[in-house]
This record gives C-alpha cells, structure tokens and sequence, in this order.
C-alpha cells in the first residue's frame, strides 16, 4: 500500500531529524562545527518531533537541555492534539467515519 503524501512527509522529515541528531553527536564528540538548536526546532515544529525524540534516546544527544528534554515532547504533542483531530474530522466527512 503506497504511502499518502502526507505520510510520505512525515516519514522523510523524521529521518531527516534522526539523521541530523545522530551527525550532531558525531560533531559534537570531536568538536567540530555543529548543527543549530534552532534547526531541530523547526524540523519539530514542522512534522519531525519524533525523529528528534528517537535521536536523542538513541544518540543520547540534547537530554539535559530543557528546551529539547520538554520542548520537543511538547511540539509532539501539540501536532498530535492539532492534527490527529483534523484528520478525523476529515475521514469522516469522507465516509470513512463511524
């Protein structure tokens, strides 16, 4: 079953998330140029919280920065609260609904 566009989005943004926190930590043990705060911001805020999430258990990267150890599960949040309504809504209005 193919991916909707919409997924297909999500899915690419939270790689890309994942990747780039595994490429901080690496940059970050040998002290080298360093991938912004503000950039995993805005890739959370656009759809790729959990790829940051995953990267900072898996990497063990950023988890004792507040704005990443409450900030990043709040932007999660926020999209599931924002967006998992939406898409009800709209599946139902589609007939796919209850």
């Amino acid at each position: 079953m193919p991916l909707s566009p919409a997924n297909a989005f999500y899915l690419m943004i939270g790689l890309l998330s994942f990747l780039l926190m595994g490429i901080d930590k690496y940059k970050s043990v040998r002290k080298q140029w360093r991938i912004s705060e503000i950039t995993f911001m805005g890739l959370s805020i656009l759809g790729g919280a959990p790829g940051v999430l995953a990267g900072m258990l898996v990497f063990r990267h950023k988890i004792r920065k507040p704005l990443f150890y409450l900030g990043i599960p709040a932007i999660y949040l926020f999209h599931r609260a924002l967006l998992t309504p939406l898409l009800l809504r709209i599946l139902i209005e589609a007939g796919f609904g209850w």
